[in-house]
This record gives C-alpha cells, structure tokens and sequence, in this order.
C-alpha cells in the first residue's frame, strides 16, 4: 500500500506548488497594485446603461435568447475546427456527418431568422 501511495506523491507536490504560486499572484497584485479607482473605471462599460439600485431586477428575455444563440453557434464552431483538422481521415462518412449537423444548425437559425429571434427593438 505504501508503494502505491508514493506514486502519488509527485502530484501532491504538484498541487502544492500550483497553490503557492497562485497565493503568490494573488498576494503580490494585491500588495503591489495601485488602488486609485476614477469616475471611467467605476463607469458602466459592459452593459451600456448605468447599475440599477436593486440588483434582481428582472431582465428581458432577448438578453438569454441572444446568450443562448451565441453558445449554440460558439459550439458549432468549436466542432468545425478539429473536424477541419482531421478531415483526411474521417473520410467521406465523416464530410457527410459534418454536413448533416450543418444542415440542422442552418436549419435552426432559419427559423430563428424567420420567427424574429435576432431581430432587436
């Protein structure tokens, strides 16, 4: 049992050293880091629109349809890169696979297209 044990010892002091170095950053940026916050870095920049006071306030459901849409077609395009990659080797059954899933990806924002999903007010 103590053998066994002992493999694991390397990825301890892997761990170890990985959380050290991490305390490490985090101490040291925030020592080291000067703290002279101004009206354009307290500004809201990512939004468009100034913070609300209450902080659950309900947003329009275009927000999550639009997140929603950019996380079906960010996924679509991390499926073309290793597919692009390895297109040699798939062969032709692999080729019409890929196009079978674009065709249904394309399918999917025709009708989002049509039902006025992207469109914004």
């Amino acid at each position: 049992m103590e053998n066994f044990l002992k493999e694991y010892v390397p990825i301890l002091i892997f761990f170890i050293i990985a959380c050290l170095v991490t305390l490490g950053a985090l101490l040291s940026s925030y020592i080291l880091a000067r703290k002279n916050p101004y009206f354009e870095k307290k500004s809201a920049y990512e939004c468009g629109f100034e913070a609300f006071d209450e902080a659950r306030l309900l947003f329009d459901v275009r927000f999550y349809l639009v997140a929603i849409l950019f996380i079906i077609f960010d996924i679509e395009v991390a499926f073309l890169f290793p597919w692009a990659v390895a297109l040699d080797k798939v062969g032709l059954f692999g080729f019409w696979s890929m196009m079978a899933f674009l065709g249904i990806l394309t399918v999917g924002f025709i009708y989002e297209w049509k039902k006025g999903a992207l469109e914004w007010e």
